[in-house]
């Protein structure tokens, strides 16, 4: 029987602390918060969109940084063991559009409590309102934790599963990676991820508060595509946010952390110009004798129209029946291309995740384990490992927090 100690009561150290338990060893989980899973409450909304079922090719298609390091975890537990994991920890699911799987109950605090309930049936030492301060090691082997109160805690492993930066307010503030860098780990650089993002136009305030569905976004860098995706956004009053542009922050945040970006929205994506020019002119003939600002119901939900009629150039009070051809296709170029100028990222106070983390170079992706420090192994947020929305990067955690707690007890065996 080994001494494990878990750093981080999220999701990554939960597993890893139950499967670490189920092999036998002694195991301690060690939380700074007042209780377990602060991050995991809010997450999905308060449902917890807990995985996807999407085919492993497409597992892999959604991680964002080092897909292919997550091999092994992906292969050792899978998607389909995810939700059977839960469903024999009592907590039934379902699944939604796009393959995301919730808890049937649509209460995050149902996948918390399973976990809970397992890690005490299994005996596992949990921790409260308990920092970690660091991790103690000698001649490139772990040898324990060192609490806040100065309280060493011996151990013949130490799984990190802190988290990183985003939601400080759940105690999510880069505790692993400063316990990972004391050990000699490199840290690439730090993001925040899936989150909303900074336009310049005055429109965005105007349009506060309005959903898109079906709409395709591309980002640029000049002439230079980033990113394309279909779906849904929304405006806030400072910029946008929405699946769509949440998924798209991953991709481009550091270009955006350089320069600014610009957004497409095309309103239209069904509809080809030509498609387009003539369903604007059934729009028109219908409203021939009426004012252009009052003539276009039809094509927009009633918060975007006047935008869209100040944008297009056309005189508000113009009758319909008076508008040149010159101007219907500017009007209609509009709508295939409605942009704006992403100026930057929100703070990591409304990421979902943090982009970067642990270099994936130095750990071992089979195990989870250190490739510096015998007996130190990592998981979940804070390596350098994300995925775009829909219970993906909550995969990553998972899978992870397995292999780490499987392969923790074995280190110090050997």
């Amino acid at each position: 029987m080994s001494k494990i100690a878990v750093a981080g009561g999220g999701a990554a150290g939960m597993i890893a602390a139950v499967f670490a338990a189920r092999n036998g060893n002694e195991v301690s989980l060690y939380e700074k918060n007042e209780k377990l899973g602060k991050k995991l409450f809010i997450t999905g909304k308060g449902r917890c969109n807990l995985t996807n079922t999407a085919e492993m090719e497409d597992m892999f298609n959604a991680v964002v940084s080092n897909p292919k390091f997550l091999y092994s975890s992906f292969y050792s537990f899978t998607n389909d063991q995810t939700i059977a994991f839960f469903e024999e920890l009592g907590v039934k699911t379902k699944t939604e559009r796009g393959g995301r799987v919730f808890p049937a109950s649509d209460h995050s605090s149902d996948v918390i409590h399973g976990l809970e309930r397992e890690l005490n049936r299994l005996g596992v030492r949990i921790e409260l309102n308990t920092e970690v301060k660091e991790i103690l090691t000698e001649n490139g082997k772990v040898q324990g934790l060192m609490l806040a109160f100065g309280k060493k805690v011996e151990a013949d492993a130490v799984i990190v599963a802190a988290g990183g930066l985003s939601y400080p307010s759940t105690g999510s503030t880069g505790d692993g990676y400063r316990m990972a860098r004391s050990c000699g780990h490199k840290v690439t650089r730090l993001f925040p991820a899936l989150v909303p993002m900074e336009v310049k136009e005055w429109y965005a305030k105007e349009l506060m508060g309005l959903s898109l569905r079906n709409i395709e976004i591309t980002i640029t860098d000049g002439t230079k595509r980033l990113y394309q995706d279909f779906g849904e956004m929304l405006f806030t009053h400072y910029g946008v946010s929405g699946p769509v542009i949440l998924s798209a922050s991953s991709i481009v945040g550091s270009r955006l952390a350089e320069k600014e970006l610009t957004l497409h929205i095309d309103l239209k994506p069904a509809l080809a110009k030509e498609q387009l020019d003539k369903r604007v002119l059934r729009e028109f003939d219908a409203n021939h004798n009426r004012q252009f600002k009052n003539a276009s119901a039809g094509l927009f939900p009633a918060k975007l129209r006047p935008v869209i009629v100040e944008l297009s150039g056309i005189p508000e009070e113009k009758k319909v029946n008076e508008i040149t051809r010159e101007e219907r296709k500017k009007f209609t170029d509009l709508i295939k291309d409605f942009s704006m100028t992403l100026t930057g990222l929100r703070s990591y106070n409304e990421a979902i995740i943090t982009k970067g983390g642990v270099s994936v170079k130095e750990i071992d992706p089979g195990t989870m384990e250190s490739k510096l420090v015998k007996g130190l192994f990592f998981a979940g947020e804070v390596l350098d490992l994300d995925a775009v929305t829909g219970g993906f990067n909550l995969q990553i955690a998972w899978s992870t927090g397995f292999l780490a707690g499987t392969y923790a007890g074995d280190s110090s065996q050997s």
